[in-house]
C-alpha cells in the first residue's frame, strides 16, 4: 500500500467552534445534574452529569481546547516544550504494553493513524512493525521533535481540521485523546467516513468509575468529557461502530475498547442508558477522601512512582537521545510479533 503523505489531507477553515456543552453529546438530552465542583489541584472545577445516559462533562469548559493543547498542555502537563528523555522513556513502556493490548489485532502493512501521538514513540513502534504509520498531534514541539527525532510522518494540527479520503486507514487509535476532545460524537462520525471497510477504532480513556484514585484527582481541567464502559460503547454505536472488545485496567482507572466499523449507524441504537446516571451518582457519593487513604493505592502509587523514577534516572542518563531509547526498550519487537 502506499505511504500516506501530507498531500493525502487539508487543514479546514475556518476552525471549528468551541461546544458551549450544554447539550449531551451522546444522547442531546438538556437534562443534567451537577456531579461534582472540586477538579485535580483541589481547584473548582464544575462537571456535570446527563440525567438520562450519564455522560460526564465539564459544564461550561474550563479552556478553549485549541488555544490550549497547541500551546499549553504539554508544558503544564509534562513541563517541557519537547519530550525529556524521562518522558521518552515513560511513553515508550507505556506503547509496549499497548503493543501487547493489540498485537493480536494488528498486520503488517496496515495503514495506521494515531491521533494526538505526542512525541512518537507508538508511532515509531508502528513502523518498526512494518505497518505504514501516520500521526496527527496539535502541539508543534512534540510533534517536530518526534518527525525530527525518528522521520516519522505525522501534520501538526487538530483531527477536526484534518480532511482524509476514504478509506484511508485500516486502524485509528486514540489513546487518552478521546476525553480531551470538545464534540466526541462528531470526531467518531468524521474517523466513521475516513476508516476503511471493516476497519478498527481503538480508544482508551480514564474511567469516570475508577476508586484508585483521590476523588480530588478524578475530575481535571483538560479532560472535558468523563466515560464509563456505556458511554463509550453506545457513543461509538451511535456513530456506526459495533464493540469488538472491552477491557478495564487492573486498577480500575482506565479503560480501552476495540470497535469494527459498520456500514451505518444502526438506527435502533437510542443514546439514553436506562440506570447508567444512578449508577455513576452513586459510585461518586461513595468515593471519599478517607476511603481512598484507607485503600493500598496511594501506598502502591508511591511506590511505584520511586521506581519509575530510578528506572527512568537510569535509562536517560544510559543512552544519548530518544531514538537510542527507543532502539533499546523495543530490540525485541519486530514484524514476526504480528499475526
Amino acid at each position: 500500500m502506499p505511504t500516506l503523505d501530507n498531500s493525502k489531507l487539508h487543514s479546514l477553515d475556518p476552525s471549528p467552534t468551541i461546544n458551549s456543552s450544554s447539550q449531551c453529546n451522546l444522547c442531546a438530552s438538556t437534562e443534567f445534574d451537577v456531579l461534582y465542583k472540586i477538579g485535580r489541584g483541589n481547584k473548582l472545577l464544575n462537571t456535570v452529569i446527563c440525567k438520562k445516559c450519564g455522560l460526564v462533562w465539564c459544564h461550561p469548559f474550563p479552556i478553549d481546547p485549541y488555544d490550549y493543547y497547541q500551546k499549553d498542555y504539554r508544558v503544564q502537563y509534562k513541563g517541557a516544550i519537547t519530550p525529556k528523555k524521562k518522558h521518552i522513556v515513560r511513553a515508550a513502556r507505556a506503547a509496549l504494553d499497548r503493543f501487547n493490548l493489540l498485537k493480536h489485532l494488528l498486520k503488517p502493512r496496515w495503514r495506521v493513524l494515531e491521533v494526538g501521538s505526542g512525541g512518537g514513540e507508538f508511532l515509531y513502534l508502528l513502523k518498526k512493525l512494518g505497518c505504514d504509520a501516520f500521526g496527527i498531534e496539535p502541539n508543534e514541539g512534540y510533534a517536530e521533535y518526534a518527525k525530527n527525532e525518528y522521520q516519522l510522518n505525522i501534520k501538526t494540527d487538530f483531527l477536526q481540521n484534518t480532511q482524509f479520503e476514504e478509506n484511508s486507514f485500516e486502524m485509528v487509535l486514540l489513546w487518552h485523546v478521546f476525553e480531551h476532545l470538545d464534540n466526541p460524537a462528531d470526531t467518531l462520525k468524521k474517523i466513521h467516513s475516513f476508516l476503511a471497510t471493516d476497519g478498527l477504532l481503538v480508544i482508551g480513556v480514564p474511567n469516570v468509575e475508577t476508586t484508585c484514585q483521590s476523588p480530588y484527582n478524578v475530575f481535571h481541567t483538560a479532560h472535558l468529557y468523563n466515560f464509563n464502559q456505556s458511554t463509550l460503547s453506545r457513543m461509538a454505536e451511535l456513530a456506526g461502530f459495533t464493540v469488538l472488545e472491552k477491557s478495564i485496567a487492573g486498577d480500575g482507572g482506565i479503560i480501552w475498547q476495540v470497535f469494527k466499523k459498520n456500514d451505518t449507524a444502526s438506527r435502533e441504537v437510542q443514546g439514553e442508558i436506562e440506570g447508567n446516571f444512578e449508577r455513576i451518582n452513586n459510585i461518586v457519593a461513595r468515593r471519599t477522601i478517607l476511603k481512598y487513604y484507607f485503600s493500598r493505592y496511594p501506598y502502591v502509587r508511591i511506590l511505584n512512582k520511586i521506581r519509575q523514577w530510578f528506572s527512568e534516572k537510569k535509562a536517560s542518563n544510559q543512552f544519548a537521545s530518544g531514538k537510542e531509547i527507543l532502539d533499546h526498550l523495543m530490540a525485541k519487537i519486530d514484524q514476526d510479533s504480528l499475526s
